[in-house]
Protein backbone atom coordinates (compact mmCIF):
# COMPACT_ATOMS: atom_id res chain seq x y z
CA UNK A 1 0.00 0.00 0.00
CA UNK A 2 1.49 3.15 -1.70
CA UNK A 3 -1.24 5.50 -2.26
CA UNK A 4 -4.12 4.72 -0.59
CA UNK A 5 -7.28 6.63 -0.94
CA UNK A 6 -9.79 6.65 1.96
CA UNK A 7 -13.71 6.52 1.57
CA UNK A 8 -16.79 6.39 3.74
CA UNK A 9 -19.34 8.13 5.74
CA UNK A 10 -18.72 11.92 7.72
CA UNK A 11 -17.59 10.65 11.63
CA UNK A 12 -16.88 6.94 10.47
CA UNK A 13 -13.24 7.23 11.21
CA UNK A 14 -11.78 7.89 7.81
CA UNK A 15 -9.48 10.72 9.00
CA UNK A 16 -8.14 8.93 11.90
CA UNK A 17 -7.38 5.48 10.16
CA UNK A 18 -5.84 8.14 7.42
CA UNK A 19 -3.06 9.49 9.43
CA UNK A 20 -2.40 6.86 10.93
CA UNK A 21 -1.69 4.82 7.42
CA UNK A 22 0.17 7.59 6.20
CA UNK A 23 2.38 7.79 9.34
CA UNK A 24 3.22 4.73 9.47
CA UNK A 25 3.99 4.03 5.45
CA UNK A 26 5.48 7.20 5.38
CA UNK A 27 3.23 9.12 3.11
CA UNK A 28 2.06 12.32 2.64
CA UNK A 29 -2.07 12.40 4.25
CA UNK A 30 -4.38 15.11 2.95
CA UNK A 31 -7.92 15.55 3.53
CA UNK A 32 -10.07 16.35 0.83
CA UNK A 33 -12.39 18.40 3.03
CA UNK A 34 -9.28 20.63 3.21
CA UNK A 35 -8.93 21.31 0.08
CA UNK A 36 -12.82 22.18 -0.55
CA UNK A 37 -13.66 23.96 2.09
CA UNK A 38 -11.83 27.52 1.78
CA UNK A 39 -12.56 30.37 4.42
CA UNK A 40 -15.62 31.32 5.06
CA UNK A 41 -16.85 27.87 4.13
CA UNK A 42 -16.37 28.61 0.71
CA UNK A 43 -15.99 26.35 -1.84
CA UNK A 44 -13.03 26.13 -3.75
CA UNK A 45 -13.65 26.04 -7.61
CA UNK A 46 -13.84 22.37 -9.24
CA UNK A 47 -11.03 22.51 -11.82
CA UNK A 48 -8.64 24.15 -8.75
CA UNK A 49 -10.02 21.33 -6.70
CA UNK A 50 -9.26 18.71 -9.41
CA UNK A 51 -5.68 20.54 -9.84
CA UNK A 52 -4.29 20.60 -6.40
CA UNK A 53 -5.70 17.15 -6.01
CA UNK A 54 -3.86 15.71 -9.16
CA UNK A 55 -0.79 17.28 -7.78
CA UNK A 56 -1.01 15.07 -4.97
CA UNK A 57 -2.12 11.86 -6.80
CA UNK A 58 1.11 12.40 -9.24
CA UNK A 59 3.31 11.96 -6.15
CA UNK A 60 4.04 8.20 -5.07
CA UNK A 61 2.83 7.87 -1.64
CA UNK A 62 -0.23 9.30 -0.10
CA UNK A 63 -3.13 9.05 2.14
CA UNK A 64 -5.98 10.62 0.86
CA UNK A 65 -9.35 10.93 2.89
CA UNK A 66 -12.84 12.04 1.17
CA UNK A 67 -15.67 11.31 -0.94
CA UNK A 68 -15.45 13.82 -3.57
CA UNK A 69 -16.87 12.51 -6.89
CA UNK A 70 -15.21 15.72 -8.75
CA UNK A 71 -11.93 13.97 -7.21
CA UNK A 72 -12.68 9.93 -6.91
CA UNK A 73 -11.02 9.50 -11.00
CA UNK A 74 -7.96 11.67 -10.30
CA UNK A 75 -7.81 9.28 -6.95
CA UNK A 76 -8.57 6.05 -7.82
CA UNK A 77 -6.45 5.86 -11.13
CA UNK A 78 -3.55 5.98 -9.42
CA UNK A 79 -4.65 4.46 -5.84
CA UNK A 80 -3.34 1.03 -5.56
CA UNK A 81 -5.55 0.51 -2.50
CA UNK A 82 -9.47 2.13 -1.34
CA UNK A 83 -10.18 1.89 1.75
CA UNK A 84 -13.97 1.54 2.55
CA UNK A 85 -15.39 2.60 6.08
CA UNK A 86 -18.65 0.47 6.15
CA UNK A 87 -19.54 0.73 9.63
CA UNK A 88 -22.68 0.33 11.14
CA UNK A 89 -25.15 3.28 11.07
CA UNK A 90 -25.96 3.70 14.81
CA UNK A 91 -22.14 3.30 15.26
CA UNK A 92 -20.92 6.45 12.81
CA UNK A 93 -24.15 8.51 14.15
CA UNK A 94 -23.13 8.23 17.44
CA UNK A 95 -19.19 8.88 16.51
CA UNK A 96 -20.58 11.78 14.28
CA UNK A 97 -22.46 13.77 17.24
CA UNK A 98 -20.19 13.43 19.64
CA UNK A 99 -17.42 15.01 17.34
CA UNK A 100 -19.65 17.14 16.01
CA UNK A 101 -20.69 18.72 19.45
CA UNK A 102 -17.33 18.70 20.72
CA UNK A 103 -15.84 20.66 17.43
CA UNK A 104 -18.71 22.75 17.96
CA UNK A 105 -18.70 23.64 21.99
CA UNK A 106 -14.83 23.72 21.80
CA UNK A 107 -14.51 26.18 18.49
CA UNK A 108 -12.06 23.95 17.59
CA UNK A 109 -10.51 25.06 14.26
CA UNK A 110 -11.06 22.78 11.05
CA UNK A 111 -9.71 23.62 7.71
CA UNK A 112 -8.60 27.19 6.95
CA UNK A 113 -9.55 28.76 9.86
CA UNK A 114 -13.51 27.12 9.48
CA UNK A 115 -15.36 26.16 12.51
CA UNK A 116 -18.46 24.07 13.42
CA UNK A 117 -21.30 26.95 13.79
CA UNK A 118 -23.64 26.98 16.22
CA UNK A 119 -26.90 26.86 14.02
CA UNK A 120 -26.04 24.03 11.67
CA UNK A 121 -26.96 21.94 14.60
CA UNK A 122 -30.50 22.51 14.33
CA UNK A 123 -30.91 23.06 10.59
CA UNK A 124 -33.26 20.37 8.48
CA UNK A 125 -30.83 20.59 5.48
CA UNK A 126 -28.22 17.73 5.34
CA UNK A 127 -26.03 20.28 3.30
CA UNK A 128 -25.80 22.54 6.40
CA UNK A 129 -25.88 19.54 8.90
CA UNK A 130 -23.20 17.03 9.28
CA UNK A 131 -25.14 15.08 11.48
CA UNK A 132 -27.99 15.16 8.95
CA UNK A 133 -25.97 14.43 6.34
CA UNK A 134 -24.34 11.24 7.49
CA UNK A 135 -27.79 10.35 8.75
CA UNK A 136 -29.04 11.08 4.99
CA UNK A 137 -26.33 9.99 3.38
CA UNK A 138 -25.39 6.19 4.94
CA UNK A 139 -27.03 4.24 2.65
CA UNK A 140 -26.14 5.71 -0.25
CA UNK A 141 -22.58 5.33 0.43
CA UNK A 142 -23.21 1.90 1.12
CA UNK A 143 -24.75 1.46 -2.45
CA UNK A 144 -22.20 3.33 -4.31
CA UNK A 145 -19.17 1.85 -3.07
CA UNK A 146 -20.48 -2.05 -3.47
CA UNK A 147 -21.00 -0.53 -6.82
CA UNK A 148 -18.20 0.96 -7.57
CA UNK A 149 -15.92 -2.23 -5.78
CA UNK A 150 -16.86 -4.10 -8.53
CA UNK A 151 -16.59 -1.42 -11.47
CA UNK A 152 -14.35 -2.88 -14.40
CA UNK A 153 -12.52 0.50 -14.21
CA UNK A 154 -10.90 -0.33 -10.92
CA UNK A 155 -9.75 -3.64 -11.36
CA UNK A 156 -6.39 -2.87 -10.36
CA UNK A 157 -7.14 -1.06 -7.42
CA UNK A 158 -7.40 -3.53 -4.09
CA UNK A 159 -10.52 -2.56 -2.20
CA UNK A 160 -10.76 -3.02 1.19
CA UNK A 161 -14.31 -3.40 3.64
CA UNK A 162 -13.74 -1.82 7.19
CA UNK A 163 -16.77 -3.28 8.41
CA UNK A 164 -15.76 -2.31 12.19
CA UNK A 165 -12.82 -0.76 14.70
CA UNK A 166 -11.45 -4.04 14.80
CA UNK A 167 -11.15 -4.29 11.18
CA UNK A 168 -9.49 -0.82 11.18
CA UNK A 169 -6.57 -1.92 13.26
CA UNK A 170 -5.85 -5.05 11.73
CA UNK A 171 -5.44 -3.18 8.78
CA UNK A 172 -3.03 -0.54 10.36
CA UNK A 173 -1.12 -3.85 11.99
CA UNK A 174 -0.80 -5.54 9.13
CA UNK A 175 0.09 -2.39 7.27
CA UNK A 176 4.24 -2.25 5.87
CA UNK A 177 6.37 0.26 8.14
CA UNK A 178 7.85 3.26 6.51
CA UNK A 179 11.10 1.85 4.85
CA UNK A 180 12.39 5.37 3.67
CA UNK A 181 15.59 6.12 4.43
CA UNK A 182 16.36 8.66 7.60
Amino acid sequence: MQRISIVGNSGSGKTTLGRRLANQIGAHFVELDSLYHQPGWEPLATEEFQSQVAEIAAKDRWVVDGNYSAAREIVWNRADTVIWFDLPRRVVMAQVVRRTLRRTITREKLWNGNREPFDNLWRLDPKRNIIRWAWTNHAKYKERYESLARDERYGGVRFLRVGSRADAEALVAGAPADTTPS
